[in-house]
């Protein structure tokens, strides 16, 4: 009889300173409303992201969606950057909290310096706009520092202090995009749990598939609500994507009685490697890579993949993550 153990061993064999900003690209008309198709029921059907039909859904509040990984060097952060290049190309305000506490990757990826974090706002003279950073081609985003890994710490006062100056965040924004660290760290925890989407990225590599494995065990079980999508990197073909994304869907089935909603693949390119060289979104660098193309497909499939139901939204988000009552 196979155990959990034997079976996810099969899985893995088998296979500086800123410099302002920069002119954003024009946003396009927003998509024609289409049909979209459903996620398919069978998990060894797979669908692969550049190949869907989408339609638009009706927003009623922020959208907040925890990007993370079990293992670092997956390429989390820079999905994380491009996507919100690609949905602000859609016409979506979008704003990320860079929550990879200490590592600052989305100023890496960006080429700029972040002088404010979160934690700076609990000197009364600080503001939400001190910290937000209006990075070059439109994207904003805040630094989370230091300040959400002492969260438990924080007095009644300095919690309702960031809940206040925070809350503004959701009329900035249509869909914030937290990146989390990497790993199963207990804020990386905390962001997940509090978040109503959660995408999962993974590459095919053995350590990747055993650690996105691991993150998804800890979601499943702490998880009150589980709606977790994942995303394949640097795959050379549609088929080693498949063979992963249906391994990852049979065992989370099998085990966790979970299911996973596949998002797409992006596939293995140079392009992405010299984009982060020159500190900047594929996207920008390299608008007809094939990975900029995949990109894309991954925002669409977000957008506008299914109807999305928001639970605790922006407001709801932070509760949790500053442990409010």
């Amino acid at each position: 009889m196979k155990d959990q153990a034997s079976s996810l061993r099969e899985l893995v064999q088998e296979k500086n300173e800123y410099n302002g900003p920069q002119a954003a690209p024009p946003a396009p008309p927003p998509p024609p409303s289409v049909v979209v198709m459903p996620p398919a029921d069978d998990a060894q059907t797979v669908v692969p992201a550049y190949k869907r039909v989408f339609r638009p859904t009706i927003r009623t509040s922020a959208r907040v969606i925890a990007i993370t990984s079990g293992k670092g060097g997956v390429g989390k952060t820079n999905l994380t950057v491009n996507l919100a290049f690609a949905m602000k190309k859609i016409g979506r305000r979008v704003m990320i909290i860079d929550a990879d506490l200490g590592m600052a990757n989305v100023d890496v990826v960006l080429g700029t310096v972040s002088k404010h974090h979160l934690l700076h706002l609990l000197q009364p003279e600080v503001t939400l706009q001190d910290v937000l950073i209006h990075g070059p081609y439109g994207i904003n985003y805040i630094s989370g520092g230091s300040a959400i890994e002492r969260a438990v710490d924080f007095t009644p006062q300095e919690r309702q202090c960031l809940m206040d100056k925070l809350t503004a965040c959701e009329t900035m924004a249509d869909i914030v995009l937290i990146d989390t660290g990497a790993g199963l760290g207990r804020n990386v925890l905390d962001f997940i749990l509090a978040a109503d989407e959660v995408v999962l990225v993974t590459t095919p590599e053995p350590t990747a598939l055993t650690d996105a494995y691991a993150v998804m065990k800890a979601y499943s079980k702490n998880s009150e609500k589980k709606d977790l999508k994942i995303v394949v990197n640097r795959v050379y073909d549609e088929e080693e994507s498949n063979e992963v994304l249906m391994k990852l869907q049979r065992t989370s089935e099998k085990f966790l009685s979970m299911s996973l909603t596949s998002l797409g693949m992006i596939y293995e390119d140079r392009s992405v490697m010299n984009a982060v060289k020159r500190q900047q979104p594929i996207l920008a660098a390299y608008p007809d890579a094939m990975a900029a193309r995949c990109i894309e497909a991954v925002a669409k499939n977000i957008l506008y993949g299914g109807d999305h139901e928001i639970r605790l939204g922006w407001k709801g988000f932070l509760q949790k993550l500053l442990n409010f009552s």
